[in-house]
C-alpha cells in the first residue's frame, strides 16, 4: 500500500509537474486518511469501500474541522484512487459516489483604498528596506497578483516600457498585467538604489531580495506587511491575499467587466471570480440604504 502511494506522488512530481506546495498537501492528507485505513485492519487497497470513505469523513467532520478543508481532503482521496483505477490496481473507485460537502460562501476581507495608502505611507524612509517594501505592497494591491506570483518575479518578467509585467501562476499557466504608474515608480525607485545593492551578495534574478540577497519567501512578505501594518492606523489583520480580494473587489466597483477581473486574477473558472459579484452587490445594497430616500 505504501508503494502505491509513493508511485502516486511521484507521478504528480514528474508527470504533471504539480507545485511542492500542492504535493506535500497530498501527502499529508493521505497519509492521515491511510493511516486511518490501516486502523481498519484493511490490508488491500481494493477493499476500501466507499462506506470507509465516508466514516473517515464523518470523523473529520466531529472533530469540528473547516468544510472547505474537508473538501481539500476529499479531493486528495479522489484523486488518489482515480490514479489507482486508472493503473488498474483497483478495479472499481470507491471515491467516485463521494460528494464535497457544501461550503458556504464567504464574502472575502477587503481594505479600502485609504487603508491601503494609510498602510503604504506608514513605511519609514529611515528604514533600510523601504523602496522595497512600497514597491512589493503597492504591487500586490494594484497588479493583484498572489503573494507567491510576487516571490517568483524575476527580471526578465519586467517589461516596464509596455507598463507589463509577466507572472507564473497556477499550474504554471501564465499571463501578462498592466502594472499602474505608481506601482511602476516604486519599483524603478527599488531596482535603482536597492536591488542593486542586495544582489551584489548572490546575483539572483529575483526582483524582490532580503538582507542577504535571496528571494523573499511568504513568509518574509507577511512579515513585512504586518510590520508596517501595525504602524499604519489600519486596526485589523492585513494579509496578501487581502490586497488581492481589494484589487478585485475596487476594479468590479469601478465598473469592470467580469471576465476583465477575471483573466487579471488568473482564475481558469469564472465561478471563482463570482465570488466579488457577491461582494459588489453587498456593497451596491449598502449604498443604496444609505442613499435613497425609499429604502
Amino acid at each position: 500500500m505504501d508503494t502505491h502511494y509513493q508511485d502516486y506522488l511521484s507521478m504528480l512530481r514528474v508527470e504533471r509537474n504539480v507545485s511542492s506546495q500542492t504535493i506535500d498537501a497530498y501527502k499529508r492528507d493521505l497519509k492521515q486518511y491511510l493511516g486511518y485505513i490501516d486502523d481498519q485492519k484493511i490490508k488491500e487497497l481494493s477493499q476500501i469501500t466507499p462506506t470507509h470513505i465516508r466514516d473517515y469523513i464523518r470523523i473529520l467532520n466531529d472533530r469540528g474541522m473547516a468544510p472547505a478543508s474537508i473538501s481539500r481532503i476529499i479531493s486528495s482521496i479522489r484523486s488518489y484512487h482515480k490514479y489507482l483505477s486508472g493503473e488498474t490496481i483497483i478495479s472499481e473507485n470507491p471515491a467516485l459516489v463521494i460528494k464535497n460537502p457544501k461550503i458556504p460562501k464567504k464574502l472575502p476581507d477587503v481594505l479600502s483604498e485609504k487603508e491601503i495608502s494609510s498602510i503604504i505611507g506608514s513605511i519609514k524612509e529611515s528604514s533600510q528596506f523601504y523602496q522595497r517594501d512600497k514597491a512589493m505592497i503597492e504591487m500586490l494591491y494594484s497588479c493583484g497578483i498572489r503573494v507567491s506570483e510576487l516571490c517568483g518575479l524575476e527580471m526578465s518578467n519586467l517589461f516596464l516600457e509596455d507598463e507589463l509585467i509577466r507572472v507564473l501562476g497556477k499550474g504554471n499557466k501564465e499571463r501578462l498585467l498592466p502594472i499602474g504608474g505608481r506601482a511602476k515608480k516604486y519599483l524603478n525607485d527599488y531596482l535603482i538604489h536597492t536591488r542593486i545593492r542586495l544582489i551584489k551578495q548572490t546575483g539572483s534574478s529575483h526582483i524582490f531580495l532580503s538582507r542577504n540577497g535571496k528571494a523573499l519567501t511568504r513568509a518574509m512578505v507577511n512579515n513585512i506587511l504586518n510590520k508596517w501594518t501595525q504602524i499604519s492606523e489600519v486596526n485589523r489583520s492585513v494579509s496578501p491575499h487581502i490586497l488581492r480580494h481589494s484589487f478585485a473587489t475596487h476594479l468590479l466597483e469601478g465598473g469592470a467587466d467580469l471576465r476583465f477581473v477575471q483573466a487579471l486574477l488568473g482564475h481558469s473558472d469564472i465561478s471563482t471570480t463570482q465570488i466579488y459579484t457577491h461582494l459588489d452587490k453587498h456593497y451596491l445594497k449598502e449604498i443604496y440604504k444609505s442613499h435613497h430616500p425609499r429604502s
